[in-house]
């Protein structure tokens, strides 16, 4: 399959970059976490210099963008003073494009092979097929890989019976891990293993679990094996005299007073008799109750006064009394997380409407057009004139791209020379194969056509007001203190009962403001689909407030103030938000020429789906909008501001 990389995050496309480029270089490269990355995506530390690797997701950018971006970091390229400096992109490359990029790099580039455009990147993937296989979200869509990776998952299930789970079969020795029950000698104990009741400690060894493993402590608890009952009981008891280093015991009267807790508590006591270790048994306290026979004289650590201060407690007693942590960086177990998840949230048999965040496009041009310069033309005055032209509109050679008429661009651009209507290209043959006769390709062409649709909505959302913010890899529109008073409901809806949302409101000290960012896509269908976005600035008693520039403190507001948001704020925001855009119009009307728009649908997508999930629903839908736990945390819980 030829893969366009599209279903990849550019943290994603990075990790695939580093494994494709590793492989086939036969260097592995360090990963570093998010964040500025100084020119590195990857890099080979070696005696003589680094080999630094960088990963460009320019997919729906294309390469001007990305001819742009490596022009802004030559020098960062040359501080880094690379022996060697790789490029890969996402975004379609030519060999003249290999070249002009070879050039912007500078001398750190040994080679233009060393530039890995998406055509090297599906060439690699199909010389190493197991990295395919390693990336999910790249083949998540493809049904070759999918139909390979169950059918190998299903031999490999019917060539055994019975097979230990393979987290307690880690623990097991192996003849007992292979059915036999052989005993192996001198085993290392370096597993903290938890005595629970079934599903009533659930909840706590979930949480208790994955903070030990942070701290580089093996915790297994029969959680882990995820089958109900007592399957594997006797593998179990195995495992825990053959592995245990500490036993946790979970202390309340509902546990204790359960019979399999009751017989792992046997098998412990006898093994700290064995060891001559009289600290061998934990007890965790998680609620007032009676003592526990075999321990009850052990001081246990004390759950009760919260969950924070008792697991401090016992990390601290797990270091002072020496329990081993296995070598290597901590590695947290995923099957917590798989079965926190598994069965959380009970699903009802019952239809339910789902509102989307996509708006479908209804109406677009037929035709694109290509006018062909028929004389001398300034070059810096065509750049002029586009720049001030009002629509999107692209040089193509010595002519140029629009959706508008001979009459206009008659107008529009007579300082810069005369233009001839040479081809009118139906659009969507355009955005689907291209048009070669004018050197665009397909990519180029689609491209293209969504850099237009974006122009076109950021010049329709400044007409009608709205407070632009540039994050980090998109533009943001806001409803200003004009359209949205704070502290004003923005009323919504067109059929059946209206309600409600507010776009700007007071949190914290801080006040508020509801946005979103648009990105075109073509597939399934033409559509627009917005991304929920939320800005802040200080409230200093004035409409606007007082701006803030520090993007940590902005993401930090966004994880508190917004963490108590529920889908009906989200969902209400988001309509009230469209509904200040389109106004009393059933569309959003985002003009490509005088006599040309593309009509988008102010009413997002519905899906129905066949089920639905029992979660509380208290609240009606204005209620909400004044629950307090929609405004983030009390305002007394301490937010670090460092």
């Amino acid at each position: 399959m030829k893969y366009d990389f599209s279903t990849l995050s550019p943290s994603d496309f990075e990790d695939l970059a580093r494994d494709l480029v590793g492989r086939e270089t036969e260097l592995r490269f360090e990963a570093f976490s998010e964040g500025p990355d100084d020119g590195m995506d990857g890099r080979h530390a070696r005696a003589d210099g680094s080999i630094v690797l960088q990963a460009k997701h320019y997919r729906g950018s294309g390469f001007a963008t990305l001819k742009s971006r490596m022009i802004n970091e030559r020098q960062s390229i040359d501080r880094l003073a690379a022996t060697r400096y790789i490029l890969v992109t996402s975004a379609p490359l030519t060999p003249r494009n290999k070249i002009t990029l070879a050039q912007l790099i500078g001398p750190s580039l040994q080679t233009p092979g060393d530039i890995f455009g998406p055509g090297d990147l599906n060439a690699l993937l199909r010389k190493y097929p197991e990295i395919e296989k390693a990336h999910q979200k790249l083949w998540a869509q493809s049904t070759t890989v999918l139909e390979t990776v169950v059918t190998e998952a299903v031999g490999k299930a019917l060539a055994k019976t019975g097979v230990v789970p393979a987290v307690l079969a880690n623990l097991l020795p192996p003849a007992e891990a292979a059915g036999n029950v052989a005993p192996v000698e001198k085993a290392t104990r370096d597993t903290i293993f938890l005595i629970k009741a079934s599903p009533a400690d659930d909840e706590f060894a979930l949480w208790l679990a994955p903070k030990l493993e942070a701290e580089g402590y093996r915790v297994f608890a029969d959680i882990l094996t995820l089958q109900p009952g007592d399957r594997w009981r006797r593998q179990i008891n195995q495992a825990l005299q053959y592995r245990a280093a500490k036993i946790l015991l979970i202390c309340r009267d509902a546990t204790l007073a359960d019979p399999h807790v009751q017989d792992d508590l046997d098998i412990a006591l006898e093994m700290g008799k064995e060891l001559g270790d009289t600290r061998f048994v934990i007890p965790l306290r998680l609620e007032p109750g009676k003592k526990i026979k075999g321990v009850g004289d052990a001081i246990a650590v004390d759950f009760v006064r919260g969950w924070g201060e008792g697991v401090g407690l016992l990390l601290d007693a797990l270091q002072r009394q020496k329990v081993p942590r296995p070598e290597g960086a901590p590695m947290i177990d995923p099957n917590w997380e798989i079965f926190r998840r598994r069965g959380a949230i009970p699903l009802v048999e019952e239809a339910e409407r789902l509102t989307s965040n996509w708006l479908r496009a209804a109406e677009a041009p037929d035709v694109i057009r290509y006018f062909e310069s028929t004389g001398a033309t300034e070059v810096r005055l065509l750049d002029r004139a586009l720049e001030d032209f009002s629509y999107p509109c692209a040089k193509q050679g010595s002519g140029i791209i629009t959706f508008a008429e001979q009459s206009e661009v008659d107008t529009a651009f007579a300082s810069a020379g005369r233009f001839k209507l040479k081809h009118e290209i139906p659009l969507l043959e355009f955005v689907e194969h291209g048009f070669s006769a004018i050197g665009i390709e397909r990519q180029a062409a689609s491209n293209l056509i969504i850099a237009m649709i974006k122009l076109a909505w950021l010049s329709f959302c400044r007409e009608k007001g709205f407070v632009e913010y540039h994050y980090s890899n998109a533009v943001g529109f806001h409803a200003s203190v004009a359209q949205a008073p704070t502290g004003h409901r923005i009323p919504w809806g067109k059929q059946g009962d209206r309600r409600s949302s507010m776009l700007r409101n007071v949190a914290k000290g801080h006040i508020w403001q509801f946005g979103v960012t648009a990105m075109p896509y073509f597939w399934p269908f033409w559509h627009l689909k917005l991304k929920s976005r939320v800005l802040f600035s200080v409230d200093n008693n004035t409409p606007e407030g007082l701006g803030i520039d520090d993007a940590r403190k902005l993401h930090r507001l966004r994880r508190s103030i917004c963490k108590g948001w529920r889908n009906k704020q989200w969902h209400g925001r988001m309509l009230a938000f469209l509904e200040l855009l389109s106004g009393e119009s059933a569309y959003i009307r985002l003009s490509l020429a005088s006599n040309a728009a593309l009509a988008i649908e102010a009413a997002p997508l519905l899906f129905t789906s066949p089920v639905s999930t029992a979660l509380p629903d208290l609240l009606d839908a204005d209620e909400e909008e004044a629950d307090i736990s929609t405004l983030g945390r009390p305002d007394n819980d301490d937010e670090d501001e460092a």
